[in-house]
């Protein structure tokens, strides 16, 4: 009975393997014999005088063993020898020096042989599977995949691809207001694969600015032809986007092919990124039309460049200085990060604003904190006029001082020149 038993084990083992995915017919027989020659080698201390023959698709196999036909009194290893009398009994031709081979029936090795070979297989096909599946989504890093969410977790989400493998969308890769039930769809764009200790995870991105130049190139057929290209993306996920794009055909608007009449090509990628606010803007290498470019939709007055520091001063009229902004200085965050320079943004002065002296803020130590002073001072403002002349968002969020804190220095500068 126990026979019958270990004989199923084995019919199991084949149809375990014959129903793994990605893994191709040659590299299955491969690791099928080699398995098989494991248990054989711990057994008998080698395994090269054995054949194995494997047919995955029926589940068998055959093992066949060589052994040189030796005289009965010389036999020391019945492993590799076999004695003459024996070998008789086979075939009554042979004679010493010859080569007999005769089938293995594996059961008759035992259960523990049974069971090593069950261990060693799953082994090596969890490594496979594993190795696997790292190979196909190292290649798709960059690419955007959809995929089913499968269950959902606190700081996780985790979803499974049509071959039932596993992908992680981390909430810090989620848009904020992204909302997933267990079983819709949901794209994203393969952001890594990690694979600590042969143990591959696929993290996908929902944040990334790939992911919203993927979303442009599936839309847009001219980026897709290389008629267009995007040069760069800044992107608060799920609050506003600002993408440069440049044309290489002369005939071909390539804000205008970007955005598609009435906005038909943006609306989908919008919708897909929970309705993600996009500027999509001109790139020019003039890093001062660029910044100017950036700013929109305000109409920047000046500009003074510090290339060596890679900061603009921006001058505007007082009714631009809010649209720079934008709101929650989003507007000015996304133009700072598409062209990597600080900007700053002051007020235009009057024709009469400089009449009056400045006054360098270490003047005013004793009614304002010095950590505040140092505060406005390490955003490279110094004088009283500079901070007047600045929005009051930029102070309270470069400065990363309180409201409060912004509004009492204004008071106190206020003050001196109304004197």
């Amino acid at each position: 009975m126990a026979k019958k038993e270990e004989t199923v084990s084995l019919v199991d083992t084949f149809s375990e393997f014959k129903e793994l995915k990605n893994i191709d017919r040659t590299t299955m027989v491969s690791v099928l014999e080699e398995s098989f020659r494991s248990v054989i080698a711990k057994m008998f201390g080698t395994d090269e005088n054995y054949d194995v023959i494997v047919n995955p698709d029926k589940g068998d196999f055959e093992i066949w063993r060589n052994r040189e036909v030796v005289a009965d009194d010389e036999l020391t290893n019945p492993n590799l020898q076999i004695a003459l009398s024996e070998a008789r009994k086979i075939d009554a031709s042979y004679e010493v020096g010859e080569e007999v081979t005769d089938e293995v029936i594996f059961e008759k090795f035992g259960r523990r042989a049974i069971l090593n070979l069950r261990q060693t297989l799953a082994s090596k096909i969890l490594e496979l599977e594993k190795d696997s599946l790292y190979n196909k989504y190292i290649d798709k890093v960059g690419t955007v995949i959809s995929a089913e969410v499968y269950q959902i977790w606190k700081k996780e989400i985790l979803l499974l691809d049509d071959e039932g493998n596993e992908l992680l969308l981390p909430k810090t890769e989620q848009i904020p207001s992204d909302f997933y039930r267990k079983g819709e769809t949901a794209r994203a764009v393969v952001a890594r694969v990690d694979n600590k200790n042969n143990n591959p995870k696929i993290i996908l991105s929902r944040t990334s600015p790939v992911f919203l130049q993927r979303l442009f190139e599936q839309e847009v057929p001219e980026i897709n032809d290389g008629l267009i290209t995007i040069k760069k993306i800044a992107r608060i996920p799920g609050e506003r986007a600002k993408i440069a794009v440049e044309s290489y055909d002369e005939r071909i608007d390539p804000v205008g092919a970007c955005v598609g009449v009435k906005g038909s090509r943006i609306h989908g990628i919008v919708r897909e990124l929970r309705n993600e606010n996009i500027d999509v803007i001109n790139y020019t290498s003039n890093i001062q039309l660029f910044i100017q470019r950036a700013l929109s939709p305000a109409k920047v007055s000046s500009i003074v460049m510090h290339e060596d520091e890679k900061r603009a001063e921006v001058y505007l009229k007082p009714e631009e200085v809010s649209l720079a902004i934008g709101k929650g200085g989003l507007n000015i965050k996304l133009a700072s990060m598409l062209t990597e320079y600080t900007i700053d943004v002051y007020r235009e002065l009057g024709e009469d604003a400089g009449t009056d002296e400045d006054i360098y803020l270490d003047e005013f130590k004793d009614e304002i904190d010095e950590w505040v002073i140092n505060a406005i001072k390490g955003i490279g403002i110094d004088t009283a006029k500079g901070v007047l002349n600045a929005p009051r968002e930029m102070l309270i969020e470069k400065a990363d001082l309180e409201e409060n804190t912004v509004d009492d220095v204004l008071r106190i500068l206020k003050a001196e020149f109304e004197e």
